[in-house]
């Protein structure tokens, strides 16, 4: 009996299995809406209705080489994009629903991010239907909102494509490059990137022109005027190497008679400083008092309670 028993549940688990396998939605005549994330899928699902069919493509489907550089440095660093590894089913099922849909709608999020993987799509897609792609943002997910993005569709932005593209060209650079030779002064695993790379370099030239400076001593002439109640500064254009040479001049001027050949009056406006926020209390403190970050805001902290 309990091997009898055993073999029906197997039976009945690759029965279960079978029932949740994916199926084709019908798209046929519908309008197709293509987000990021299944969860957000849902959702938009239930707020548009029958008329349409919501699917996602889980992120990106297409991106560099991860066993290449994958820039052709010779022909403008044009990228070599392809689908990612596990992503062909994603697109497969993209391109069914697509062939039967009356319009796309590509729903990716509103930033470069999601207008490279719209235009990835729509790349995909244009060879297998003749419907029109068009793209939509949703800034908040709400009935109202998303009613209001998907009646007013408009196109893929280009510019945000090319600046998402011209990052992932900078980081795929600079990290195939640069990070091997962390791995042989350092230590491996380490990735280099095209941020941080560009900045510690130009405060590492900065900190070799600190070092490499030699400071050089020098003098200047000034003197008080008083006229009318109204005093002021004045100082010698020249800087002095020698100090006798500035105390020369100095006691030459004791005594004498000037006239002011020219003046300009002006009034500026100085506007208070921002308030401070976590960061700039943190640097004012540990510029003005030495405090750790740490301090500071445990400082705060303890304020703030009273």
């Amino acid at each position: 009996m309990p091997k009898a028993k055993g073999k029906a549940s197997k039976k009945k688990k690759a029965s279960s299995t079978r029932r949740r396998a994916w199926r084709a939605p019908n798209a046929k005549g519908k309008r197709l809406l293509i987000v990021e994330s299944p969860t957000k899928a849902k959702t938009l699902r239930f707020y548009l209705g029958d008329d349409f069919v919501v699917m996602a493509s889980m992120g990106h489907v297409k991106d560099l080489p991860p066993d290449e550089l994958g820039v052709d440095l010779e022909r403008g660093f044009e990228p070599k994009y392809q689908i990612l590894k596990g992503k062909e089913g994603v697109l497969k099922r993209l391109k069914a629903a697509a062939r039967e849909a009356r319009e796309i709608l590509l729903g990716s999020d509103p930033d470069r991010e999601g207008e490279a993987i719209a235009h990835h799509i729509a790349e995909e897609l244009r060879g297998e239907t003749q419907a029109p792609i068009r793209r939509v943002l949703f800034y908040e997910i709400t009935r109202e909102e998303v009613r209001r993005a998907v009646e007013e569709p408009g196109e893929i932005d280009e510019r945000k494509v090319q600046s998402q593209q011209a990052r992932r060209i900078l980081d795929r650079l600079v990290g195939y490059t640069v990070s091997p030779v962390l791995w042989q002064a350092v230590r491996r695993g380490l990735s280099a990137g095209r941020v941080q790379t560009v900045a510690l370099r130009i405060l590492a030239e900065r900190e070799r022109q600190i070092r490499a400076f030699v400071p050089k001593p020098f003098w200047v002439v000034k003197a008080r005027f008083s006229k009318g109640g109204v005093e002021f500064w004045a100082e010698h254009p020249v800087k002095f190497e020698a100090r006798e040479e500035a105390e020369e001049l100095a006691q030459s001027l004791r005594g004498a008679r000037f006239r002011v050949a020219a003046y300009q009056a002006s009034e500026r406006e100085i506007l208070p400083p921002p308030p401070l926020k976590t960061s700039t209390l943190q640097q004012e403190c540990s510029s003005r008092y030495g405090f750790s970050p740490s301090k500071t805001m445990f400082i705060a902290q303890k304020l703030y309670e009273g």
